[in-house]
């Protein structure tokens, strides 16, 4: 067999539901020879070395939980890189304090997703604001299928977390109004018409934390190839 000439990037993928990181590996699965992702990880800390650790911030705006702190004094990750749709100046100081090397925006497309880990790999891009709501690529979150909108998808998995309104609005850095108007929308899809209903409702269409891990092999050695 020939010689491969350069190994590909190697890619952690975080969060804690399961259909963010099947959805991005999805994304990226086409381009496995110059990124491949060994590991997704729900809800569990990251396991062998990598080179990028990719934190999905779906429900996890704030950028202020402990699995963060966890991926950036890793010394077995070599650069944490956030897939965001938000960033804000406030936002940028805290990611930056915790150790974030870039951040990426969800708006990519899968090539310009890969181009822009493998520029993270190499130094770029920094932290940079991104809009508050770009219209996301290719990539998947729980109640997409059901017409749930991504930041719909957001706000109702944090009510099904349990948490209320205004832990909601600190949580994704919106005003309370904004919150409630997610939430009437989101309603108005999911076909309910109170909390209790799109709790359960949530917990249906995978909106609660899971936690999981998947590993890929590792590669054969050099003399097998």
């Amino acid at each position: 067999m020939t010689l491969r000439t350069s190994a590909p990037l190697t890619v952690a993928l975080v969060n804690d539901h399961e259909v963010i990181v099947r959805g991005i590996a999805a994304m990226l699965e086409p381009f496995a020879d110059v990124v491949e992702v060994v590991e997704l990880d729900v809800d569990v800390p990251v396991t062998r070395p990598v080179d990028i650790a990719l934190y999905d911030t779906f429900t996890r705006t704030g950028f202020d939980a402990d699995d963060l702190d966890a991926l950036c004094t890793n010394p077995d990750i070599g650069r944490v890189v956030l897939f965001t749709w938000l960033l804000t100046d406030d936002l940028i100081a805290s990611a930056r304090a915790r150790g974030v090397h870039a951040a990426i925006p969800k708006s990519l497309d899968a090539p310009g997703l890969v181009d822009a880990l493998t520029r993270a790999h190499h130094g770029s891009p920094d932290l940079v604001p991104i809009a508050e709501n770009p219209d996301l690529a290719s990539n998947e979150w729980p109640g997409r299928d059901e017409g749930l909108t991504p930041r719909e998808s957001e706000i109702i998995a944090l009510v099904t977390m349990g948490l209320s309104n205004n832990e909601v609005a600190e949580r994704t850095y919106l005003s309370i109004n904004s919150v409630k108007s997610y939430i009437r929308s989101a309603y108005r899809t999911m076909g309910v018409s109170s909390r209790s209903q799109a709790v359960l409702w949530g917990i249906d269409h995978g909106m609660a934390p899971t936690r999981m891990r998947i590993v890929a092999p590792p590669p054969p050695a050099a003399n097998d190839y």
